[in-house]
């Protein structure tokens, strides 16, 4: 973080301070939720969660080097203390966004948004220092606590925003004003809270809401929902997609061999071929929205697209693909898993499988209300059409509806089998794999699929899965 006194700080956030011998000391560490995470330096900010207090770890933290802690009680050591701890942690996040003078990016969407942060994180440090939300930390306390982490060299601050319900993203925004805002796509996502892709659309719009006149709001023009956003703001509208309205588009989409994107393209400023390191066509679209942020930042196609050409996956479980000694690739995509990506992650497995057997170790998708059941078939149907040479569906009932789905789509859906557990699938998949077999696994992150890409990778797949 930026240096500030306690007593610059106390005035921020509006709090009163106690057992502070001298206000004028500075934060000059970053400041962390976890204790864990304190260095010499650091403001703690202590979080009363269901389990654990973080205020018992006040002496723990000073201890360990902290200066003060972010508190809503007096705990015995230098504190801040204020009524709401996590009001406290955006005002103050805030008046330091306000103090840096660096351009932030915001982004939202139903699918994609992290591997579209990590895309544009790795673009736009390749011209400049550049901060960014790490793995998944996109709510009201993840965003603060990434724009904290800003220091005065930073000229790129990157924020992925999150969202369960109307009004979100508009806090989001508020606290860390953002001068481009980015809305990749309106999926189903989290249907079953919203009540609908109307509703979704109504609050991943809040983004653009708020954009200043001299701002951009990056669209996806192969979105009608996220196109239509464009009446919502006042800022300047730069499209992205494979239309040939798109100011920003992608032409000759192709994937390599390995089932890795390549194609040419094209921005206002000329155009440049990109092939890319991560796997399935779905990154194509991750990467225009990466590109028209880079472009709206003054960046040339040439050196959009050799940074693109360069990026890696930066967040765990997301499409990580490793060969075993055997040859077996294990595809690790069990962070989350939605409709969309799910028939974005099958569609990488078929691409990638081409003349090799392929495997989906897939569970449920949660949070999709009444449309659960539909939306579980459909992509068990989907994975018969892509002609993936075996479904395994792991758990209860969403995952007999992926079975059932499949089996209903055509006597290929024999082939699929519905198993109770992580373990269970383990069992069978360490008894059928043959060398040379590729193995998606994805569900949603409750689920803890992750237990069974790592017992496959495993030296001689052995042992049990690890208990959550």
């Amino acid at each position: 973080m930026i240096a500030l006194s306690l007593a610059e700080i106390a005035a921020v956030v509006g709090g009163q301070t106690y057992d502070i011998p001298d206000p004028a000391v500075q934060v000059t560490g970053p400041v962390v939720r976890d204790s864990r995470e304190v260095e010499s330096g650091s403001l703690f900010v202590a979080f009363v969660g269901e389990r654990v207090d973080g205020h018992d770890f006040a002496q723990a933290v000073v201890d360990a080097g902290a200066v003060a802690v972010l508190a809503s009680r007096p705990v015995g050591v230098p504190a801040i203390v204020v009524a709401d701890v996590q009001a406290a942690l955006g005002a103050l996040a805030r008046h330091v966004v306000e103090r840096l003078g660096a351009t932030l990016v915001a982004l939202t969407g139903s699918a994609g948004k992290t591997s579209t942060k990590d895309l544009i994180a790795q673009v736009l440090r390749s011209k400049a220092p550049t901060v960014f939300t790490p793995g998944s930390l996109n709510n009201e306390i993840g965003l603060p606590l990434t724009a904290l982490s800003a220091t005065e060299e930073t000229r790129f601050l990157v924020l992925e925003m999150g969202a369960r319900g109307i009004g979100h993203i508009r806090y989001l925004a508020d606290l860390t004003p953002p001068k481009i805002g980015l809305v990749l796509n309106v999926g189903t996502a989290h249907i079953g809270e919203f009540g609908g892709r109307e509703q979704i659309a109504q609050a991943k719009g809040e983004l653009v809401e708020g954009l200043p006149e001299d701002g951009a709001a990056v669209l996806n023009a192969d979105d009608p929902l996220v196109r239509a956003m464009a009446s919502r703001t006042k800022a300047r509208v730069i499209l992205f997609g494979e239309s040939d309205e798109a100011d920003v588009r992608a032409e000759n989409v192709r994937l390599t061999e390995t089932g890795q994107p390549s194609f040419s393209l094209r921005t206002p400023s000329g155009c440049s071929d990109v092939t890319m390191r991560l796997y399935g066509e779905h990154h194509v679209s991750n990467a225009l929205a990466a590109a028209a942020v880079a472009h709206e930042l003054g960046m040339s196609a040439d050196e959009i697209a050799l940074a693109l050409s360069e990026a890696g996956s930066l967040s765990r479980w997301r499409m990580e693909v490793t060969e075993r000694p055997d040859g077996v690739t294990v595809v690790n995509d069990a962070y989350n898993a939605n409709p969309e990506s799910m028939r974005a992650a099958l569609r990488a497995l078929a691409a990638m499988g081409k003349g090799r057997r392929t495997w989906a170790v897939l569970g449920q998708m949660a949070e999709l209300g009444d449309e659960a059941l539909a939306e579980h078939d459909a992509v068990g149907r989907l994975a018969v059409r892509l002609n993936v040479s075996k479904l395994v569906a792991v758990g209860g009932r969403e995952a007999s509806w992926l079975q059932l789905g499949a089996y209903n789509e055509g006597s290929w859906g024999e082939e699929s089998v519905h198993v109770s557990d992580a373990q269970a699938a383990v069992d069978l998949l360490r008894s059928e794999l043959r060398p040379g077999d590729v193995v998606l696994v994805k569900a949603s992150r409750s689920v803890g699929l992750e237990r069974v890409a790592q017992a496959l990778l495993d030296s001689g797949v052995e042992g049990e899965v690890a208990a959550r």
